[in-house]
């Protein structure tokens, strides 16, 4: 199947995904339920534990795309960076790394829209539902870098 253009579903997707039952981990989730609490127009939203297989069809038909998550060790700050798709796309697990679910969308869906990759930094990784201050400030942060990517439309996606 290949969709040659975006869909009506929006011009900006955010996919949060994280475990939100591990403290910290669920910066992902918390980011994407707070995009989608402000109902901004053009923009969707997806939670999810881990990026699957399944979610490259959503990707291929996104104007644009941002994966968040929470990356712990030496990390402290929020990072917002452009990721390109992986070589192959071969699958050896349900769950997918962000450049091969890029990879899927370019070979089954035959696009790939700008994609960016925006980590919160993590500390607390036990089982829990509370966050760390360190987390907290990156989810704030992570959103307002969100919001100004919803509010500017001039990327053009990329036919591959």
């Amino acid at each position: 199947m290949n969709t040659p253009y975006p869909s009506e579903d929006g011009d900006l997707l955010v996919i949060g995904y994280g475990n939100t039952l591990r403290q910290d981990d669920r910066a992902g989730p918390l980011v994407a339920g707070t995009i989608e609490s402000y109902a901004l127009p053009g923009v969707r939203t997806l939670v999810c534990a881990q990026l699957s297989p399944e979610h490259a069809e959503a990707v291929a038909r996104a104007r644009e795309v941002v994966l968040v998550d929470a990356m712990s060790g030496s990390v402290r700050a929020t990072n917002l960076q452009r990721i390109a798709p992986a070589a192959s796309p071969q699958v050896t697990t349900h769950a997918v790394e962000p450049p091969t679910l890029l990879a899927l969308a370019r070979d089954v869906y035959g696009r790939v829209p700008p994609v960016w990759l925006l980590t919160v930094p993590a500390e607390k990784l036990g089982f829990g539902t509370d966050i760390s201050e360190t987390t907290r400030h990156g989810v704030e942060v992570a959103v307002g870098k969100i919001v100004k990517l919803a509010h500017r439309k001039s990327l053009k996606p990329v036919e591959v």
